[in-house]
């Protein structure tokens, strides 16, 4: 049997139903349907929290974090501490961050419908991005701010600096604690998560500023708190960044090696050879794959196929793949096969296949 093509999981995913048949391809959803409002499997990620309970849990940090932020911006500007701003503005990337989950985690639920074939999932990936890129340029401004305070320090009321930091920290725990209960495998979730705790760190050097300022003086002590901030702020941007980047780039999820998943693939009973290999990330914890994948004459396509989808989903965790099973001998052929070849080893010295040089693809 040639032409076999399969979708698993992902393609029920997003509504609860199965996706529509297309002649001439063999659907088999060997898994259950992600609930549309849920996450997909990811590698290494659970699924242990709701998503209403992750809602109740962003909504409540941020309740919190707004209401520390008006008074922290007010005690900053009363005490002229640069260290207590910019906490203020990271706590406000911080809510920042919470309202884009929140909207993303809406929007990314919604089921496919029209030109969008896998739904909005990629929202909270765009969101992410966005907040990455407001904390790197709030730091490039404390940069500045504080390089301006350390030529010349003005009066800093220390005091007021190291209560209301202490007080920071206490919130920022809270805060911290309630976020760790969600289900972080969303970028969106984990980039709050992340965003908080290095607000805590950021409250910590604020705290010692603080200290430092209030028993000897030196005022200095509070432009280079805000410094420490904005490095903070810096790396938690950059990372952000990243890894909506890999996202939106299609590259292959963190921890999932593609050359190594189409290595075991080959090595599988039956299989000549799999190319075209793709491994990508539809949105956070939520890994794809396709392949073409080629078998012996006698081989059973169908046999081999759910093998394959075995492997990927007890070894990988990837559940929504695309596997396109024909026999080596077919005579569908493509000029341009993406990617390396992947052959068992026992084959692995032998010539490729004829057609130009390049092996069949069923494509």
């Amino acid at each position: 049997m040639s032409g076999e093509e399969t979708g698993t999981g992902g393609h029920a995913g997003a509504t609860g139903s199965p996706a529509p048949t297309t002649r001439g391809h063999d659907h088999d959803h060997g898994r259950a349907a992600q609930p549309a409002s849920g996450y997909g499997h990811g590698h290494g990620h659970g699924h242990g929290v709701a998503p209403g309970a992750d809602r109740r849990y962003l909504m409540g940090t941020l309740a919190l974090i707004l209401a520390f932020m008006a008074g922290e911006v007010v005690i900053g500007l009363v005490a002229g501490s640069l260290a207590l701003l910019s906490d203020a503005a990271h706590m406000l990337t911080d809510a920042f961050a919470i309202v884009l989950a929140l909207v993303a985690m809406r929007i990314a639920a919604r089921p496919p419908r029209g030109g969008y074939t896998y739904g909005l999932r990629r929202a909270e990936i765009l969101s992410a991005q966005l907040n990455g890129l407001t904390l790197i340029l709030l730091a490039a401004y404390f940069v500045f701010e504080g390089a301006m305070r350390l030529a010349r320090p003005p009066e800093v009321h220390g005091a007021l600096v190291f209560w209301t930091s202490l007080a920071g920290i206490a919130v920022n725990l809270l805060a911290t604690w309630l976020l760790s209960k969600a289900n972080r495998s969303s970028l969106n979730v984990e980039g709050a998560f992340q965003h908080i705790l290095n607000d805590l760190y950021a409250f910590i050097s604020t705290t010692i500023a603080g200290a430092v300022i209030w028993l000897t003086g030196f005022s200095r002590a509070d432009a280079i708190a805000s410094l420490v901030v904005a490095a903070l702020m810096l790396k938690a941007g950059w990372g952000l960044l990243k890894e909506a980047g890999r996202v939106l780039m299609e590259a292959a999820p963190a921890g999932l090696d593609p050359t190594e998943i189409g290595t075991r693939l080959a090595d599988r009973p039956c299989v000549r050879e799999v190319h075209d290999l793709h491994v990508w990330e539809l949105g956070s914890g939520y890994p794809a794959l396709s392949a073409h994948v080629l078998v012996d004459p006698e081989g059973d396509c169908h046999g081999v196929r759910r093998d394959l989808q075995e492997l990927l989903r007890d070894g990988y965790g990837i559940t929504h793949t695309t596997l396109e099973v024909d026999h080596v001998d077919d005579e569908f052929h493509c000029e341009d096969p993406h990617g390396p070849r992947h052959v068992p080893d026992h084959l692995a010295e032998e010539p490729a296949p004829a057609s130009g040089g390049q092996p069949p693809c069923g494509h």
